[in-house]
């Protein structure tokens, strides 16, 4: 009995030992009276924190602390920025962060997700159900996105192109079979599994999920172990699939995966011969409005005539590739720039001329081109398609339905903006987040990042009020204001549109995520996180709002 009440008192003292380094790290790096931090300052908080971790048997922590300490000087004059000490101190800022979340957990979490991790999205208004499910995924290392709102769901279905759509019969405003018929047109031309979940199970109710587009109908309720294998199975032929297919399905031209095979034969021509080449990266101009306006099978009728009429404009020998969304890409071999701007202007021009038609409305559409001429056999596709980024991005600032030359520099001028910010109340996750929020590279972007310790300030600010698109992440639970009446206010106000939103929530809160999901969060991830995991899911998002 003694050593259980040991073990009580041990995590009291461990909890107020986070709190202490929390309130030095507040008072050092966000109090506006302390502009810099003696080096004695730093040498007595490390020195207090080895002692005091090595008793609480926070072994990893202390010896932390005892490297830092050997790097210091006790008497040493220097005080420390406080960008510089962040950095030196953000190893035990993460470790921290750690022990507080980590400890208690019978296993830690150990996934590595990447930007390419299988994305599988739930649809489901049965919130426990949605969470139960997310999570069995997860812990299988698949990236999971779910979705209560059926109107919603079909939007971030077309946006992110999911791997795997796991979608209930029974829901608001729309019911599963109305959702399914709706994407089976788009679906024809891609390869999706569509898995249909019900309490309802009759022959009647699976027969009509099949002619409605299911590849699977699992009733409930659901046998998890039989469910995960049945995913994996889908999921796995999805692999397959994408990885022996190089014509993209829609459109019918080459995808990016051949792009990458035809870029290296062109650099061993240029190796061979000392022809240059040029790699052009053309997109359609404002094509969301084409969606948002006429609907996404109209959208896809664009991308598909687009792709055609760039077949039969090319010379034979050029390549053309949908690399995204409704991104393109042409090679024109043994062509310099100037060459191929003269080119892609005149098909400009002609595409300009074509009409479209939409329940008898017409409208035309127009594209942009950004140019690059591979001169060196050392260029990679990345940066090459880097190159012809920037040179797009210039030809959209400049009023679009043109083309840019590039000119091997990367001008912030010409980048799009992104407001990313941060709304925690602890500041271990804060800073954590700015780090890894720093990290981000992505040459289409200029990034600008706002840390918030609380959500009054942060709607305040002028990166909440002045329009432009935003990234946030948002912690439910906070003191004063909390994660879902910041969210409502962002969702209820004149930019709802412009915000793409990430919870941050505890577990076993189901009913912060069903507020924060009916609210209109766009994704949540449950405290405590690994930053691979929240690195790769913020890349995943990132891509609805570029």
């Amino acid at each position: 009995m003694g050593k259980v009440e040991l073990l009580v008192d041990l995590q009291k003292y461990k909890n107020l030992l986070f709190q202490n380094i929390k309130k030095e790290l507040t008072n050092w790096f966000e109090s506006e009276e302390v502009e810099t931090i003696s080096s004695t300052e730093v040498y007595r908080f490390l020195h207090s924190l080895k002692g005091t971790a090595g008793t609480l048997n926070l072994e990893g922590l202390a010896q932390l602390a005892r490297n830092l300490l050997a790097e210091l000087d006790e008497n040493s004059e220097y005080n420390w920025l406080k960008k510089d000490l962040k950095d030196y101190l953000f190893q035990l800022i993460e470790l921290t962060y750690e022990y507080e979340h980590f400890e208690e957990e019978q296993t830690v979490n150990n996934r590595e997700w990447h930007h390419d991790t299988q994305l599988v999205q739930i649809v489901d208004d049965d919130i426990s159900m949605l969470i139960l499910l997310k999570d069995v995924l997860e812990e299988k290392g698949l990236m999971v996105i779910t979705n209560v709102d059926p109107e919603k769901a079909v939007e971030q279905y077309y946006e992110l192109q999911p791997d795997c759509l796991i979608i209930d019969i029974h829901l608001p405003t729309k019911n599963g079979f109305e959702i399914l018929n709706e994407i089976q047109q788009h679906n024809e031309k891609y390869f999706i599994p569509n898995i249909m979940i019900s309490i309802d199970h009759d022959k009647e109710t699976r027969i009509k999920a099949f002619q409605n587009g299911a590849d699977d109908f699992i009733s409930k309720p659901i046998e998890i172990d039989e469910f995960l294998v049945r995913i994996e199975r889908h999921l796995q032929r999805k692999k397959i699939f994408d990885q022996s297919v190089l014509i993209d399905e829609l459109t019918q031209v080459y995808n990016r995966r051949f792009l990458e095979d035809s870029y290296t034969k062109q650099l061993h021509d240029l190796n061979r011969t000392g022809q240059v080449f040029t790699i052009c990266i053309l997109d359609l101009d404002y094509f969301k409005k084409i969606n948002d306006t006429y609907g996404h099978l109209t959208g896809d009728q664009v991308l598909s005539e687009f792709a055609q009429f760039l077949k039969n404009e090319v010379r034979k020998g050029d390549m053309v590739y949908r690399v995204g969304g409704e991104e393109f890409s042409i090679i024109f071999p043994r062509a310099n720039d100037l060459e191929v701007q003269k080119c892609v202007t005149n098909m400009i021009t002609r595409f300009s001329e074509k009409v479209f038609t939409h329940d008898e409305k017409k409208f035309s559409i127009t594209f942009s081109a950004g140019v690059y001429t591979v001169s060196n056999s050392d260029t990679s596709l990345k940066d090459a398609l880097r190159e012809a980024d920037v040179a797009l991005y210039e030809a959209k600032r400049l009023g679009r339905a043109r083309v840019e030359l590039s000119h091997n520099s990367v001008d912030l001028y010409n980048k799009k903006v992104l407001h990313i910010s941060v709304v925690d109340d602890d500041i271990i996750i804060r800073s954590i987040l700015e780090k890894l929020l720093r990290g981000i590279q992505d040459e289409r972007l200029d990034i600008k990042i706002g840390i918030y310790e609380d959500g009054a300030t942060f709607l305040q600010s002028e990166y909440a009020q002045n329009g432009e698109n935003h990234f946030l992440i948002l912690d439910g639970m906070m003191p004063g204001m909390d994660g879902l009446e910041v969210l409502q206010a962002i969702k209820g106000g004149k930019y709802a549109d412009r915000f793409t939103v990430l919870m941050l929530t505890g577990r076993k809160r189901d009913e912060d995520i069903a507020s924060a999901l009916k609210l209109g969060a766009d994704d949540y991830v449950t405290k405590p996180f690994s930053t691979t995991e929240l690195d790769a899911r913020i890349k995943r998002l990132l891509k609805r709002v570029k």
